[in-house]
């Protein structure tokens, strides 16, 4: 049995595992995320990586940041929510911890580990996967890999196009998905009904103490859950947007599995109803040929940590 530790880096936390060649995670930690410092977050890291490897023969060392990664998954090239510009993170965790390192994009460690032991993990070829939560990524399985692209930043599913001239994008662009698929997209289309019907709304403004403007991604799934019509409709809101996203992965890509893993989707049926759905009437033309099956991911939170580790034995 071969252990590897993988590390899932965010604007928040910092949290470590050590993983066996099974995907088990034996033992985490986290801490902090400095996100304004960067020594003081690789240094986070070497401390994460150092309490984990004391004791067990670790045979080497995987990182899934929030940014994008070059090529070489070496340099961190630009991270929206950490202070990283062209910080070249694995030599010097490689340097601090005498171990070998790979750095990799968050979404593709968790796409990777969902493929290896999570929701795709009876797929040997091809997996899609949407990770909804205040925005939208993914990550792309082919032939067996992680599709990266030419330089590395391939898979940025949350920026295509879906909506011409449509929401402003925090990427400079209008109408992406992430405008309409995301938490925030849950939250904003939840405001604008309860605005417009508060009567129907009245359960989620109850949680938001009468002021429409303080819903919360939390409050619209307990609404939802409790029946609240307007809660309930932007869950289809979304859904319906992102069925037709994964729709056209299908006809583009053709993947064994279609996955929808992050936050948003531990409200369950109340997204993945209206994405199935919305994501057969897409394809309505294609119903005497196979076509990938739409899942949840089954990893959680661990993901990060998982596909990291196991990205690591690649090295």
């Amino acid at each position: 049995m071969t252990l590897t530790i993988g590390v899932d880096v965010g604007g928040t936390k910092v949290a470590g595992g050590v993983v066996d060649d099974t995907g088990r995670v034996l033992v985490q930690t986290r801490r902090d995320t400095p996100a304004e410092d960067v020594g003081k977050t690789r240094d986070v890291i070497i401390e994460v990586v150092t309490e984990l490897a004391a004791g067990r023969q670790i045979t080497g060392v995987g990182i899934g940041a929030a940014g994008w990664i070059d090529a070489t998954r070496s340099t961190v090239l630009f991270a929206p929510n950490l202070a990283w510009r062209d910080e070249p993170l694995r030599a010097y965790v490689s340097a601090a911890v005498g171990l070998p390192v790979i750095v990799e994009n968050d979404a593709n460690v968790a796409a990777w580990a969902e493929f290896r032991y999570g929701a795709a993990r009876h797929a040997e070829d091809s997996m899609v996967m949407f990770t909804i939560g205040t925005g939208v990524g993914g990550g792309i399985v082919l032939g067996g890999e992680l599709v990266r692209g030419a330089h590395g930043i391939a898979a940025e599913l949350g920026h295509m196009l879906t909506v011409p001239d449509g929401h402003q994008c925090g990427c400079g662009r209008l109408g992406c998905i992430e405008q309409y698929a995301s938490g925030n997209a849950l939250v904003r289309f939840a405001r604008a009904g309860a605005r417009q019907e508060p009567q129907r709304a009245a359960a989620l403004l109850t949680l938001a103490g009468g002021d429409a403007e303080s819903i919360t991604g939390p409050m619209v799934t307990a609404a939802a859950q409790g029946g609240d019509p307007v809660s309930s409709e932007a869950f289809a809101q979304i859904g319906r947007w992102l069925g037709t996203s994964l729709a056209d992965m299908a006809q583009i890509l053709d993947p064994q599995v279609l996955v929808v893993g992050g936050g948003v989707i531990e409200a369950g049926d109340l997204l993945l109803g209206p994405t199935r759905r919305s994501f057969a009437d897409a394809l309505a033309q294609r119903s005497r040929l196979p076509v990938a099956e739409v899942r949840p991911a089954e990893l959680g939170n661990t993901a990060g940590v998982i596909g990291a580790a196991d990205l690591a034995r690649r090295i």
